[in-house]
């Protein structure tokens, strides 16, 4: 009689598959114990923090609404009628609500915001400062996906700069400046100052950080954390 069963390596492949989602939460707590304790909270706290990130994800809070009239045609026909015939586009309003996320945005500034209670302050706005140029430049808007640039650009700077200020400043503390400047240089120069563009080109819910633990301001943070 023939006997089927299943080889020990997929067995092992599918025990590896139900354990991921634990195996990434455990890392993501250790990486985060990490980085908020260069900020001086308890290790305690990284816990509670990737849970409120994570749970903030979900929230976009709106701030105001935006209307714009945009041209359209019914097909490549009436486009080239009206082309052709000299007749204007037809016009509809298009309407698009800005909102910022609370876990990639909202949680990140008030953490940086924190730090100039405990940090040199003039460090971190000439930080903040540098950053946010780099991340105007750098930042490019992609039609349909939103703002994109290289995700440790930012942190680099923010590191680079705030090891070269702070000795000059006399400020001891790096970690705090350098993510201080690097979320609130992020959220300036990639964000705010590129809104009108994207305003622009899209519809709908334009959220400030609406990508939670992936969105760039969040990430910022973390990777100006690890890398100081």
């Amino acid at each position: 009689m023939a006997m089927i069963y299943l080889p020990v390596s997929l067995l092992l492949f599918l025990l590896l598959l139900l354990l991921l989602p634990v195996i990434w939460f455990a890392v993501a707590v250790d990486v985060v114990r990490m980085a908020v304790a260069k900020l001086g909270f308890a290790p305690n706290i990284a816990l509670l923090l990737l849970i409120l990130v994570i749970i903030g994800s979900t929230i976009n809070i709106p701030l105001y609404r935006t209307q714009s009239a945009i041209e359209v045609a019914d097909d490549f026909t009436d486009l080239w009628l009206r082309e052709f015939w000299g007749i204007p586009l037809r016009k509809i309003q298009r309407s698009t609500i800005v909102a910022v996320n609370v876990g990639g945005g909202v949680i990140p500034v008030i953490l940086a915001l924190y730090q100039f209670t405990q940090a040199n302050v003039l460090a971190i706005l000439l930080v903040t400062a540098i950053v946010t140029g780099v991340s105007y430049y750098a930042a490019k808007i992609v039609p349909g996906i939103g703002i994109q640039m290289h995700p440790l650009l930012a942190p680099f700077t923010a590191v680079i700069s705030a090891m070269l200020i702070n000795p000059i400043l006399m400020s001891p503390h790096t970690a705090p400046v350098a993510f201080a400047g690097g979320v609130l240089g992020t959220l300036i120069g990639a964000d705010l100052l590129h809104l009108q563009d994207i305003k622009a080109m899209s519809a709908g819910v334009l959220s400030i950080g609406g990508a939670g633990v992936f969105d760039g301001i969040a990430l910022c943070g973390l990777f100006a954390l690890l890398l100081s």
